[in-house]
């Protein structure tokens, strides 16, 4: 009998358009409490704090979602912790921030020494790649919340940027360029659906599946210290796909000309794929689809240069168009 597969994140169990009523409805409510530090708050890939006249405090939150459950198929927890810096550095990030420290929970039903020694082994590693502390965390044992040998983690990032380096999107321009950054598979998001695709037999393709996020940290830190600034804005690509683009400035339309052929990017994009059997722009707007980060650019700048010295694929994604309407929209060609 021919396996039937979701045909959509909704179908696995995720419904996007309800959480994004979500952040709509308490929007209002949540900035009854912002006081005149708050710059940045909700909406974006990261909240900003005035720290001082010239100098800002980025600060970013989240989680690995059900990739846990992989970690826990496989019995293999070794990286799922780099997965929990990732989420939260390649968010702060965006902001032009430089990563500070970094902070952790951990809940679960009983406390297993090595599965906690190898989930905070990988959260070191991977602070140590993003130049974070590890300056503290907490471990909740909650027996009747979690069955034994479950698990949730959270992270709580926080960065420092200049004033005048805040990546914000406000300079973006029409004819500006869209590169894009190889990702090291589909990272942490997407997994209720991929895990209804990728069978739990399939060993070898669940492993491709737990491999971590990457960490972008290194690669951007090279590209902010060009001379002339060339980076516009930066794009974290998560929950959303190729739609996170449009938070760094919503009033452009993104014009999508160069999209990565499966051959292109790991094969597990393109196996997902065929089951999936998904329209192209539902597949970007769900998953990474090979591109982890992305970055407007100026024309003409020396990102070319500094990516082929450090042997980094990349891709000419596209271009910026005014709107028309105010309102801006990827266009997929």
């Amino acid at each position: 009998m021919e396996k039937i597969y979701p045909k959509n994140y909704k179908e696995a169990g995720v419904d996007n358009e309800k959480a994004e009523q979500f952040i709509s409805r308490i929007k209002e409510k949540v900035t009854k409490t912002y006081g005149p530090r708050v710059v940045e708050g909700v909406g974006g890939f990261c909240s900003l704090y005035k720290m001082g006249k010239e100098k800002f405090l980025s600060a970013g939150t989240d989680g690995v979602g059900t990739k846990l459950e992989l970690a826990k198929l496989l019995n293999d927890h070794s990286t799922i912790g780099i997965d929990l810096v990732a989420m939260c550095a390649n968010d702060i990030i965006c902001s032009g921030s430089r990563p500070l420290f970094f902070m952790d929970y951990l809940a679960t039903g009983k406390l297993d020494l090595k599965t906690s020694e190898d989930i905070l082994s990988g959260i070191v590693d991977a602070c140590e790649v993003s130049e974070m502390a590890l300056i503290g965390g907490e471990t909740a044992e909650m027996p009747g919340m979690y069955k034994e040998g479950d698990y949730d983690l959270a992270g709580f990032a926080v960065g420092e940027v200049e004033k005048n380096e805040v990546l914000d999107g406000k300079n973006i321009e029409e004819g500006d360029e869209i590169i894009g950054i190889s990702s090291s598979g589909f990272h942490s998001n997407g997994y209720s659906l991929l895990r209804k695709v990728i069978l739990p037999q399939e060993k070898e393709l669940c492993e491709k599946l737990l491999t971590p996020t990457r960490l972008y940290w290194p690669l951007i830190k090279r590209c902010l210290e060009l001379p002339g600034k060339p980076i516009k804005g930066l794009a974290h690509i998560t929950g959303g796909g190729w739609r996170n683009l449009l938070r760094i400035n919503g009033s452009f339309n993104y014009h999508m000309t160069g999209i990565p052929g499966l051959d292109e990017i790991p094969s597990i994009f393109s196996i997902v794929d065929q089951r999936l059997n998904m329209p192209l722009v539902d597949f970007l707007e769900t998953f990474n689809r090979g591109i982890g980060m992305m970055m407007v650019v100026k024309p003409g700048h020396k990102l070319k240069e500094l990516f082929s010295s450090l042997d980094e694929k990349i891709w000419l994604l596209g271009h910026v168009e005014k709107s028309k309407m105010g309102k801006g929209k990827l266009i997929y060609h």
